[in-house]
């Protein structure tokens, strides 16, 4: 084999730095930053499981503003059959009251800018 002596050690070189972030996290004992957003005190459930609502929110929200603004379709009936009004601030703002606190939180991590608050008006944050 032509320059063993340069690939051998090329290949541990690559491997080490390639798996280093891994093996830094595990000696430095932590893990990357998890956003934290702060769920609603005055609900116990959301209209959709917690899995559903991360996971499809933002579907959720897009097919709302579909059938309110081009069907004229105002009520959403939930998996569980309970009915809600399609309404971004009228229902969701009305349990997760902190834009901050709650939906910034997870879009920075993710740098996501959606762009709800373009049409809505942001709430009011408490001071």
């Amino acid at each position: 084999m032509y320059d063993a002596g340069k690939i051998v050690p090329g290949l541990v070189i690559f491997l080490a730095l390639v798996t280093l972030p891994f093996w830094y996290n595990a000696a430095m004992g932590k893990t990357a930053y998890k956003p934290e957003p702060k769920l609603p005190t005055t609900e116990k459930q959301c209209i959709e499981s917690r899995e559903v609502m991360i996971d499809t929110h933002m579907d959720m929200i897009y097919q709302w503003r579909d059938k309110v603004v081009r069907e004229g379709q105002r009520d959403h009936t939930a998996s569980d059959g309970k009915v809600y009004k399609m309404s971004l601030t009228g229902t969701c703002m009305k349990c997760h009251t902190s834009k901050v606190q709650f939906c910034d939180q997870c879009h920075n991590y993710m740098d996501v800018k959606p762009y709800c608050w373009d049409c809505h008006n942001a709430p009011k944050e408490n001071q």
